[in-house]
């Protein structure tokens, strides 16, 4: 039997789009506004896709990204 991946717990830090939302591979997302750090849980090896809203009222959003889970900052860091 496979041993399942580790949970981890990053963040990440909003400095340059008015609004970013994270979306994991479970589909929830998490709105991160500009200026902002938002910490969340994730497994080892998930890909995390990073989107870009540059205008609430038309629902478009700009892939910007896509991560590991890995690869963002450690939360506290």
């Amino acid at each position: 039997m496979p041993t399942p991946p580790k949970k981890l717990r990053k963040q990440y830090h909003n400095e340059k789009y008015p609004e970013i939302v994270l979306r994991f591979e479970d589909g929830h997302e998490i709105k991160v506004p500009k200026g902002s750090v938002k910490s969340f849980d994730a497994w080892a090896g998930e890909r995390i896709k990073i989107l870009a809203v540059w205008d609430h009222t038309s629902g478009e959003r700009e892939k910007v990204d896509t991560m590991l889970a890995e690869q963002f900052t450690d939360e506290g860091k």
